[in-house]
């Protein structure tokens, strides 16, 4: 009895301070940043509230999702950034209670139901406290299940595991992680999610136009979630916060925010993570695992056996070069659960000690357009450029590199078939890199030679390292298997 008048109390007084203070709060609350703030103690009554310009940051790009100027939007922010509460818990309170928007209906989802089911019991329990029941009477709910409720403004609140993204619409898809960290390198896993969210996730929308999906998470491979909205080019605004400032990486985006950050290294939220919090998790947790959920890089940007610093991008090769143009064909059969190979044809220069990539032609031929092309950039390097590509075993590996011998007659060429695994064949491109004897020649192929490279031997794909690895023992080394082998 005590305990309970105690309570009893302890609720009376909160709701005549609501009360006495309403129209303050109901001001501070205009904006989704100060509603947060209003509204923490009730979510998180032992916690206090410790604010960062992230929290402004993200919760500026939601406003402009509900005032109608942006209907896709990417948030790659590290964890313990509140990214679930404010995006799958706060927005929808916001949006039902001060914007007045509680028709409104909202399709919520993760990678399974335990994040669903915990958001939708705060999102719930939030809008059925006393604080807010005071403050915006107007929202009633009708219907207040675990996974599910409802208003009396036709608003409605669904939330389902992504897997099962279906016969469900909303005027708000909320897409929170998406993938677990548990799942994510599994290629088979990976692929389904990535195909359920092009397939399924863009027709869960009652209007095209003007519901909006929102994609929250962080980084966990190459081709997640959002690998596949940036490769395929979709549309969406993308805010990117990593851990630590890399200035090379800022972020900027179409609502005018740029991160406001200034020098490498400064923190995302010193007072939460301060400088040994950040180094701890990074040696727990181990570089590639770092780089991916808290840099939003899923791929150490040291790498593995490459690092980026190490590559000079210049404008022009010195005169008197020799060239070589390696080539890494890709597998005529995809392996199960991974997409096809790139065909890579890769020019290196090399004069005076140093080695420039000069060239990049990535793409995913059909065989025949394996042939012409392997002609057509012949004739565009010349015949001073030679030639190096790898023969496959067996017959028909053999039978397929004197087809495009014959096709380059009149052109000096190499083939050597691959020996020893593909991490030994690039230790001396590796060794020349951080010596600072590798150039790349400013170009629009820069930046996938650089992410594919700087993440092996962990990326999905290997091609680009393989020619560049074969183009540069060429042009350093030599070969002693010549067309007389064939």
């Amino acid at each position: 009895m005590l305990r309970a008048e105690r309570a009893r109390r302890t609720q009376q007084a909160e709701r005549d301070r609501v009360a006495k203070d309403a129209e303050r709060i109901r001001a501070k609350c205009q904006t989704l940043s100060g509603f947060v703030r209003e509204a923490w103690h009730v979510l998180e009554p032992t916690a206090k509230y410790t604010h960062g310009w992230h929290i402004d940051a993200i919760c500026a790009h939601l406003e402009a999702v509900t005032d109608g100027r942006i209907n896709r939007l990417l948030i790659n922010v590290p964890p313990g950034s509140s990214k679930s509460l404010l995006v799958s818990v706060m927005w929808q309170a916001w949006e039902w209670g001060p914007r007045g928007l509680s028709s409104l209906r909202y399709l919520t989802t993760s990678f399974n139901d335990g994040p669903v089911k915990r958001d939708t019991r705060k999102c719930r329990d939030l809008m059925l406290s006393d604080w807010y029941r005071s403050l915006w009477p107007e929202v009633e709910l009708n219907r207040t299940g675990e996974t599910s409720f409802s208003n009396t403004k036709t608003g409605t609140r669904e939330g389902v595991p992504f897997g099962s993204l279906t016969s469900q619409r909303g005027d708000r898809l909320v897409i929170d992680d998406p993938h677990s960290t548990e799942t994510a390198e599994s290629a088979a896993d990976r692929l389904a999610t990535t195909r359920k969210f092009r397939e399924g996730a863009q027709n869960r929308l009652n209007d095209q136009e003007r519901s909006a999906i929102v994609v929250i998470m962080q980084r966990l491979h190459e081709e997640d979630v959002s690998g596949v909205i940036a490769k395929v080019g979709m549309e969406y605004v993308h805010l990117m916060l990593p851990m630590e400032f890399e200035p090379e990486r800022v972020c900027t985006t179409e609502i005018g925010f740029t991160d406001p950050r200034k020098h490498e290294g400064d923190l995302l939220d010193p007072v939460r993570f301060g400088p040994e919090a950040v180094a701890k998790l990074k040696r727990d947790m181990g570089s590639y695992a770092y780089a991916g959920q808290y840099q939003q890089r899923p791929a150490p940007r040291a790498g593995g056996m490459f690092q980026r610093g190490d590559f000079e991008i210049v404008d022009a090769v010195p005169a008197g070069a020799v060239r070589c143009r390696a080539w890494d064909f890709a597998a005529s059969t995809p392996k199960p659960g991974k997409q096809p190979d790139w065909t890579v044809g890769l020019r290196m220069a090399y004069v005076d000690g140093l080695f420039f990539v000069e060239d990049v032609r990535r793409d995913r031929w059909s065989p025949a357009d394996v042939e012409r092309n392997l002609k057509n950039i012949a004739t565009q390097d010349g015949q001073m450029v030679r030639i190096r590509m790898p023969q496959d075993p067996g017959a028909a590996g053999k039978s397929d590199a004197h087809t495009k011998v014959k096709i380059l007659a009149g052109y000096d060429v190499k083939v050597v078939p691959p020996t020893g695994e593909k991490a030994l064949r690039a230790k001396p491109a590796s060794a020349q890199t951080e010596a600072g004897n590798v150039r790349l020649l400013r170009g629009p192929w820069n930046d996938a030679f650089l992410d594919e490279v700087c993440s092996f031997p962990n990326s999905q794909f290997d091609d680009q390292v393989d020619a560049f690895a074969d183009a540069l023992n060429e042009l350093a080394l030599g070969s002693s298997y010549t067309l007389a082998n064939l």
